[in-house]
């Protein structure tokens, strides 16, 4: 076996949509693009598949026409270490046309679904205290994009 790579399928956007993702993360790049020949489902020479690395990780981006969407069932968590990573990465994928939800969770303008959550979160949520542990997830439930200094404010009381 030589591992697990997660394909997303697009209709037609795998090429576009890699190049954001790298163009977010550090220690990502696009490793290869291939194209259809002759005789595919589409024209020779539009993009097929896309290998490409998000921070060390591969990943496939599939062109396979409009058969199927992404939901919120297939989501990529991403930990940052503070308020200003999590406001670049929010605002990156959110970019031309992506849409905010509810605790982190946005989707691209491509249609994939990311959190994008501080790494303190965990620590903050599970605190042995149930009243700061509750205050939390009281102001995380009331948040689209994570704001560390509120979640901390609200654990502190």
């Amino acid at each position: 076996m030589n591992g697990i790579v997660p394909c997303l399928w697009f209709d037609d956007d795998a090429e576009r949509a890699a190049e954001l993702y790298v163009s977010i993360f550090p220690r990502s790049r696009i490793i290869d693009v291939s194209r259809y020949g002759e005789g595919g489902p589409f024209p020779a020479g539009t993009v097929i598949l896309v290998e490409f690395e998000l921070d060390g990780r591969t990943f496939q981006a599939l062109n396979g026409g409009p058969r199927f969407a992404f939901s919120e069932a297939v989501s990529f968590a991403v930990e940052v270490e503070s308020q200003e990573e999590l406001d670049q990465v929010w605002d990156a994928l959110l970019g031309d046309g992506g849409e905010p939800s509810q605790c982190g969770w946005l989707k691209d303008r491509f249609g994939v679904s990311w959190q994008v959550v501080p790494s303190q979160l965990k620590s903050l949520l599970s605190d042995p205290d149930p009243a700061r542990s509750q205050r939390v997830m009281e102001a995380m439930l009331a948040m689209q994009k994570i704001s560390l200094p509120e979640l901390q404010a609200a654990h502190n009381g």
